[in-house]
């Protein structure tokens, strides 16, 4: 595989006709090396439009999820960046390029290591990895940014608190086959915006509640 044309490929066919269009976003792109994120048994569909599988049953987001994420977020240098499930460390190096320090949080430990070794072997700095539960935030502790790399039922009241205000937060929310990604941005103490990005589907995250079930 000519990994540099696949890479090109992956940006110009997938992510940039996704309405990816942000020229630092696409810069990374180029930039992080995607491959260096996946195991090694599944390299070839490193830049493939779908997700890569990781251990434990866990998956890392399509590359065009990703990178919408990203640049939903419109991260600045000076900004602490809360991510809740690490995986392979991949979106963590992304963040960790436009934001001041990046604080991923993965609830499996195995995940965790892969993914502080990841950061560590590609050079990645000012990205943290911790071992984690994710759902609640970090107590104590408030963001500019945060991302959910992974899907969940609804947005807990607690990371919505631990945004700074003016801070913003990425979700895919909802339940298959309907979700969508949410752009939520924080205006004053109780207030918030939020806006519909774009329409997807994403694994769960481990750790957040699910609606209940109807019985009859």
């Amino acid at each position: 595989m000519n990994v540099e044309h696949a890479r090109f490929n992956m940006i110009e066919q997938q992510i940039r006709p996704w309405d990816v269009l942000d020229s630092s976003v696409l810069g990374l792109l180029a930039v992080v090396k995607r491959e260096d994120f996946v195991p090694h048994e599944h390299r070839g569909l490193a830049f493939m439009d779908l997700e890569v599988p990781l251990p434990e049953g866990q998956s890392m987001l399509a590359p065009k999820v990703e990178a919408r994420l990203l640049q939903a977020l419109n991260l600045g240098k000076h900004e602490r960046v809360l991510e809740i499930g690490a995986g392979s460390g991949h979106m963590a190096a992304l963040l960790a390029h436009k934001a001041q320090l990046v604080l991923s949080l993965e609830i499996r430990p195995a995940l965790a290591e892969r993914a502080r070794m990841n950061l560590q072997r590609a050079a990645v700095l000012h990205a943290e990895v911790r071992c984690a539960d994710g759902s609640q935030g970090v107590p104590g502790e408030s963001f500019d940014a945060i991302v959910l790399s992974g899907s969940v039922a609804e947005l807990p009241a607690a990371l919505l608190a631990s945004l700074r205000i003016g801070g913003r937060l990425v979700a895919i929310v909802g339940t298959q086959p309907v979700m969508r990604a949410l752009l939520v941005t924080r205006r004053g103490p109780e207030a918030y915006d939020r806006e519909e990005i774009f329409d997807t589907v994403a694994p769960r995250l481990v750790g957040f509640p699910e609606p209940s079930a109807f019985r009859f």
